[in-house]
């Protein structure tokens, strides 16, 4: 009787199984930065968005998070009634408000999130050029296939019309 071999290892596990864990460990981070902000899940993607991406319409918060405008009232509600934002008329269109993270919402999140910074600094300075590149290349690719994920490629769309001559 043949004794049969192991399959091969498969060189992806690894790989899998660190972005598995990353992503793991980010969600528990997030979580615990929700809990230490008093807000939910929605309210600390438009923190994020806020404080990184700077003062925004309520319009365009709920198209980046893709929920309804309704929706999105609730989470400026929160968020306003919790002392994180505050709502003002556009200075150039006042039909239109601007949401804004208010600074010391924005410097309790800073604080809570500048140690991951931190490390993240650490680790990459550690790191030679080419392996940064590396690193970066993976990201970015990994980041591909998340957005395919999100948006799987349908049908071809039709070529757009060329104007006429």
């Amino acid at each position: 009787m043949a004794v049969s071999s192991p399959p091969p290892p498969d060189p992806g596990d690894d790989l899998r199984s660190g972005a598995q864990a990353f992503g793991n460990r980010q969600q528990v981070f997030e979580h615990y930065l929700a809990g230490q902000l008093g807000v939910d899940h929605s309210g600390l993607m438009v923190m994020n968005l806020l404080l990184t991406q700077g003062p925004t319409t309520p319009t365009e918060l709920a198209g980046r998070l893709g929920i309804s405008t309704a929706a999105m009232s609730l989470v400026l509600n929160r968020l306003e009634a919790a002392g994180h934002t505050r709502r003002a008329r556009h200075p150039s269109d006042g039909r239109k408000l601007v949401v804004t993270a208010l600074p010391e919402s924005g410097a309790r999140a800073m604080s809570l999130v500048q140690p991951v910074i931190d490390g993240i600094d650490r680790i990459a300075a550690e790191m030679t050029p080419a392996e940064r590149r590396t690193v970066l290349e993976f990201f970015r690719q990994l980041i591909e296939v998340y957005d395919a994920a999100v948006h799987p490629a349908g049908p071809a769309a039709p070529p757009s019309a060329s104007p006429p001559a």
